[in-house]
């Protein structure tokens, strides 16, 4: 009996203790660490959702940059952080391939951080100048049918997701295209406007404002279908059905961080990403809400892991 009722007390102890874990969170500030520079999406997106979280916990949530090391730095602080939720990384749809192309990195995705949920997700845009004589997609695959390697599309650093679409699109289309790298979508566009190159590849948060104004034209995006914040711009998916990726942004602690934590913050994200103003502003970024349960946005990694390694290992492509 003894025995009986020490279990018993044990058993209630934890009970109550799992409760207070997310009652007691935050005791000082928390911070998001964001791994690009001011004005890209995860700073831009980060500082929009801490300043609604500042109000929502009772303790300041701010913003710190942290690009050292292509990002690594930053997320390796994280994953090494004491696991008590005042250290959150903001994860990219970028990640998956990176922990591919850079197995060495000082972590794992898939071992050493406790996943919280994913923010917002946005397509991938292939876009050309105005005059531009590529009209569709499927014109775009028959001139490079046609002139194998001649076809040239902007991309990010060697295994951005701007790299790997391209490759993608090639690999389902039975084509070879050329991508061409810059440091950053401005210059991008302004070789593509100027006719340099021939096609866009960048993330609708900042192709669609382009084409809006009229800038750049759209031939397709990688939504799973119909995309309601690029009406009119097909997916790729109609000409090419394997092609979808949707890029995203997600929030991730160091592992064993205790899970009323996790669902608390889950939580106060989901009552965040519902607002109207906060659905006002994503929608002006090219962004849609999409909140996640921890395992959810775990086995987005996984999958999209497991999805990019077939294109890496398709085309040989190595880190730079």
């Amino acid at each position: 009996m003894l025995i009986k009722s020490t279990l018993a007390a044990l058993l209630a102890g934890a009970a109550l203790a799992a409760p207070s874990f997310a009652q007691d969170w935050p005791k000082r500030q928390v911070t998001i660490t964001a791994v690009t520079g001011p004005g890209g999406s995860p700073d831009t997106v980060g500082r929009l959702i801490a300043s609604k979280l500042t109000e929502r916990i009772g303790k300041p949530v701010v913003v710190e940059n942290n690009t050292s090391g292509a990002g690594v730095t930053g997320t390796l602080a994280v994953s090494r952080s004491t696991p008590d939720g005042h250290n959150i990384v903001i994860l990219t749809g970028g990640t998956p391939s990176q922990q591919l192309l850079r197995p060495d990195q000082p972590y794992d995705l898939r071992k050493d951080f406790a996943t919280v949920t994913t923010l917002c997700a946005y397509p991938m845009v292939l876009a050309v100048a105005p005059n531009s004589s590529i009209k569709s997609l499927p014109d775009l695959i028959a001139r490079a049918k046609a002139a194998p390697g001649k076809v040239t599309y902007t991309m990010n650093a060697v295994g951005s997701l701007h790299h790997l679409l391209g490759e993608w699109v090639g690999i389902e289309a039975g084509v070879e295209m050329t991508g061409v790298p810059y440091r950053g979508a401005p210059p991008a566009f302004m070789d593509v406007s100027s006719g340099r190159v021939d096609v866009m590849i960048d993330t609708g948060t900042f192709v669609l404002p382009q084409i809006e104004q009229k800038q750049l034209r759209g031939l397709a995006q990688s939504a799973p279908g119909a995309y309601a914040l690029a009406p009119g711009i097909p997916a790729v998916a109609e000409t090419l059905p394997n092609v979808t990726i949707m890029s995203w942004l997600g929030f991730a602690m160091a592992k064993n961080t205790p899970r009323p934590v996790v669902d608390r913050l889950n939580a106060e994200i989901r009552a965040i990403l519902d607002m109207d103003d906060v659905k006002q502003k994503l929608a002006q970024m090219g962004n849609v809400p999409m909140p996640s349960t921890p395992e959810e946005m775990q086995a987005r990694i996984e999958r999209e892991m497991a999805q990019w390694k077939r294109v890496i290992d398709a085309k040989g492509i190595k880190a730079e």
